[in-house]
């Protein structure tokens, strides 16, 4: 318990402290630790349970220490949150998780501190989850403020996802989508087209032809042994490339970009694609650290794909492509089941210079499209702004020159029809994935075709 602990609290205070990404560090901490299977799974449910409610934690440990969080030292709050995550939600014993998290306490901030620890986490104890819920909700001051902390989601959060589903008339299904976002996602994995195989023993997904889960068993053995002909992704993620790739008949010799390709997954899908129909795919990704990446996720395809490392403002005119993939920086709302962090870094003020940068990625996309060319306009968030508001910006800028398929029926060809994909009232082809509703991210898709 003890190595599992000291793990967790490693990726929760470098998330925080230097802004670290849990995905990426726990994997790391957990090999240097050498865990047993046992003690890795329970330091990734502790990573990812505290990081998700940290809001939550936060209120209630205000009460139990009768000042403001922003007054406690980052390295004794950070390990007061994790106490917290033991006490209200596992199964750890009450006595242990006071004991062990006090004791974390005073290696990494002094035994002055123990005292005060021990003393907050004895009174947070006294009351179980519920019981804290109620008291805290009792303080918000709004039914919003009360969904954010049961829910730990910024109010804001709560707001966009608000006005995105009931943009599909869907309102009602707020409090699943905000329950989902907080249960912890299953591992899917993706077999490449012409590439990889699905084992037969694993099951199928139910929308992505190249998707499946296993019953049991070590996905990372699969991953490795497959040399990167199979990998774990997103349903959502296979499904917007496959949107792609998929959208009309491909021709013998038609040219593709991805334009924003790290980490590189929807990129090995659609050179898996390309490879199939002797297409040429090329890559785009400005970060060179990050286009590593990307190179790494297509060495398993055979089919040289270029990978520059551009703007994607500049990149996207050196060439005239019949596809074009902008899977655009975003908010990253729609998957904040596997980066819980991304809630609490956030804010209303990022969205305008992200829409704004969107809006010109996508412009230079349309720009370089060949005349019946495709553009997939992909993102992880369903926030409108960086949805309906840049596709509406982009219309308005090519006018007739610019026309929208289906998105939806292109996600139901590909899944063989049994997908709920609602419609939205502004009578858009946008496709809205859900993570309550479909177990993916909330990734949304648009297909936009140059007349």
């Amino acid at each position: 318990m003890t190595a599992a602990r000291d793990v967790a609290y490693t990726v929760i205070h470098a998330v925080g402290a230097e802004d670290a990404y849990a995905n990426l560090l726990l994997p790391r901490e957990l090999e240097r630790a050498r865990l047993s299977t046992a003690d890795a799974a329970l330091a990734t449910e502790l990573t990812y349970g505290t990081l998700r409610r940290v809001g939550t934690y936060d209120a209630i440990i205000e009460i139990a220490a009768a000042r403001p969080v922003s007054g406690i030292d980052a390295a004794v709050l950070d390990a007061l949150r994790l106490g917290a995550h033991q006490l209200l939600a596992t199964r750890v014993p009450a006595h242990a998780a006071v004991h062990e998290t006090v004791d974390l306490v005073g290696r990494v901030a002094g035994r002055r501190a123990t005292g005060f620890a021990n003393a907050v986490l004895r009174r947070v104890s006294e009351r179980d989850a519920d019981e804290w819920l109620s008291r805290i909700e009792d303080a918000a001051r709004s039914d919003d403020e009360r969904l954010s902390v049961r829910y730990a989601h910024p109010v804001w959060i709560i707001r966009s996802f608000r006005r995105a589903l009931a943009a599909e008339g869907r309102e009602a299904e707020l409090l699943d989508l905000l329950a989902a976002d907080n249960a912890a996602p299953t591992v899917t994995l993706s077999a490449l087209p012409g590439v990889g195989e699905i084992p037969a023993d694993a099951d199928r997904t139910p929308f992505s032809p190249l998707g499946f889960r296993l019953a049991g068993g070590d996905p990372d053995r699969i991953v490795r042994a497959s040399g990167g002909a199979v990998r774990v992704q997103d349903e959502g993620s296979q499904l917007a490339a496959l949107a792609l790739s998929r959208a009309l008949p491909v021709r013998k010799g038609e040219r593709w970009l991805d334009l924003c390709a790290a980490p590189g997954g929807k990129t090995a899908v659609l050179a898996a694609e390309a490879a199939a129909h002797d297409a040429r795919l090329e890559a785009n990704e400005l970060s060179p650290a990050r286009a590593r990446l990307v190179r790494q996720s297509v060495a398993a395809v055979p089919l040289e794909v270029p990978v520059s490392e551009e703007d994607g403002r500049t990149r996207a005119g050196r060439g005239v492509y019949d596809r074009i993939l902008v899977d655009a920086p975003c908010t990253g709302l729609g998957a904040l089941r596997r980066r819980p962090e991304a809630r609490w870094r956030k804010a209303p003020a990022d969205v305008p210079e992200l829409t704004q940068l969107q809006t010109e990625l996508l412009t230079a996309a349309v720009d370089a499209l060949a005349p019946g060319g495709v553009v997939a306009y992909v993102t992880c968030s369903p926030h409108l702004a960086e949805t309906a508001g840049v596709v509406a910006e982009v219309e308005r800028r090519f006018g007739a020159g610019l026309t929208q398929l289906d998105a939806r029926a292109v996600l139901r060809e590909i899944s063989g029809g049994d997908i709920d994909l609602a419609a939205p009232a502004d009578g858009s082809g946008r496709a809205q994935l859900w993570p309550h509703r479909h177990a993916t991210d909330a990734m949304s898709i648009w297909l936009l075709r140059r007349s």
